[in-house]
C-alpha cells in the first residue's frame, strides 16, 4: 500500500510477522516478570485522551496506577536548568492542584519536571512520569527515589519502550507528546529559546489542549534571562500567563475546595440565623413524623 501510494518501490522489505510475534511475547513475559503491566491500543485500560491523537503509541507500559480516565490532569514542564523563582513556582502549583484532587503529567527530568512531580506528590496526589526509556531503569538515576515515591502514593511510570530500552535522545521529544496528550493542558514553568518543553507546547496546541505560561517564566530579571526566552515568546504569540493553580481552574469553570466550602456555608446560613442546628432539625422532623425522643433513640442504637 505505502509503495502504491508514494509511487516507488521500498528497497527493504523486513516485514517478519513471526518475527515480530516473538519479539512481542518476549517483551511481555519481561514485563510479567519485572512487575510492569502493559496496554495495547484496543485495552479498555488505554488512556482514552492518548487515543485521540494521530500517533498514539501501540502499547504503554506503566509501573503502579493508570490514571483515572474522568480525572482531569495537568502537564507541569520547563527546563533542565532552572532558576530558583520556576523551581518555587512549579512546585507550589503542583502542590496546590494535588490539594484540589488534579494529578500532574511530566516526564521525570531533572529541573522543573522533577520538582512538579515533588509538588503534586506532597500535595498527596497520584502523579503521572512518562519516561524515554523502559521502566525497569529509570532514567535520570537522581530520580529514582522520587519515581518509587510517585509508585508508593498511587501514582504511575508511563513509557511507550518495553524493558530493556535505553534512553536515546530522540525518545525524549517523542516522549513530550505523551505528556502533553495526557493532559487537558499544559503549563509551561520557565524555558529557553530552545528547550524540550517548547516542544510538549507544540504539541498540546496541535493535539487540541490548552497551554499556559508562568508569570515566573516571563519575569524581565536579568540574571534569568537566557532561561526564559521560550516562555516569553509563547507569552508574546498568545499563552496566557498564570501566577496561581486558581487561574487554570477559573480558566476550566471549576471552583477550589474551599471555595465550595464556603459556599456551602453560605447556603446554610439562613437556617442558622433562624435558630436552627442539625440536632434541632433531626427532632423537629422526628416530631412531625409522630415519633417519639426514646423511639429515635432506640432506633440510633440498633443501627450502631
Amino acid at each position: 500500500d505505502v509503495e502504491t501510494i508514494v509511487g516507488k518501490n521500498l528497497s527493504k522489505r523486513d516485514w517478519d510477522l513471526d518475527g515480530f510475534r516473538v519479539l512481542a511475547e518476549k517483551d511481555a513475559a519481561t514485563a510479567r516478570m519485572r512487575g510492569i503491566g502493559y496496554a495495547s491500543y484496543m485495552s479498555p485500560d488505554y488512556p482514552p485522551l492518548l487515543r485521540e491523537i494521530w500517533d498514539p503509541p501501540s502499547v504503554l507500559f506503566y509501573r503502579g496506577e493508570l490514571p483515572n480516565p474522568n480525572q482531569s490532569l495537568i502537564a507541569i514542564v520547563g527546563t533542565r536548568e532552572p532558576s530558583p523563582p520556576a523551581l518555587s513556582q512549579a512546585y507550589t502549583i503542583a502542590k496546590d492542584l494535588a490539594r484540589e484532587g488534579i494529578p500532574v503529567v511530566s516526564g521525570l527530568a531533572r529541573g522543573i519536571d522533577a520538582m512538579a512531580h515533588r509538588g503534586n506528590s506532597d500535595g498527596g496526589a497520584p502523579t503521572i512520569a512518562v519516561l524515554a526509556s523502559g521502566l525497569d531503569e529509570v532514567f535520570p538515576a537522581l530520580n529514582r527515589t522520587l519515581a518509587r515515591r510517585i509508585m508508593e502514593q498511587g501514582g504511575v511510570l508511563l513509557s511507550e519502550y518495553p524493558p530493556g530500552t535505553r534512553p536515546e535522545k530522540w525518545h525524549f521529544p517523542a516522549r513530550n507528546r505523551i505528556v502533553s496528550a495526557l493532559a487537558r493542558g499544559t503549563l509551561v514553568v520557565e524555558a529557553p529559546a530552545v528547550s524540550g518543553a517548547l516542544i510538549t507546547a507544540r504539541f498540546a496546541l496541535e493535539q487540541g489542549r490548552d497551554v499556559w505560561v508562568a508569570s515566573s517564566g516571563v519575569d524581565e530579571k536579568a540574571p534569568y534571562a537566557a532561561q526564559r526566552g521560550g516562555t516569553k515568546k509563547l507569552a508574546e504569540e498568545g499563552a496566557p500567563v498564570i501566577s496561581s493553580f486558581k487561574e487554570i481552574l477559573k480558566e476550566w469553570g471549576m471552583t477550589t475546595h474551599r471555595e465550595d466550602r464556603e459556599y456551602r456555608e453560605n447556603e446554610a446560613a439562613p437556617m442558622k440565623a433562624e435558630g436552627f442546628s442539625a440536632s434541632a432539625l433531626a427532632f423537629s422532623l422526628a416530631q412531625s413524623l409522630n415519633i417519639t425522643c426514646e423511639e429515635l433513640c432506640r432506633a440510633k442504637t440498633k443501627k450502631q
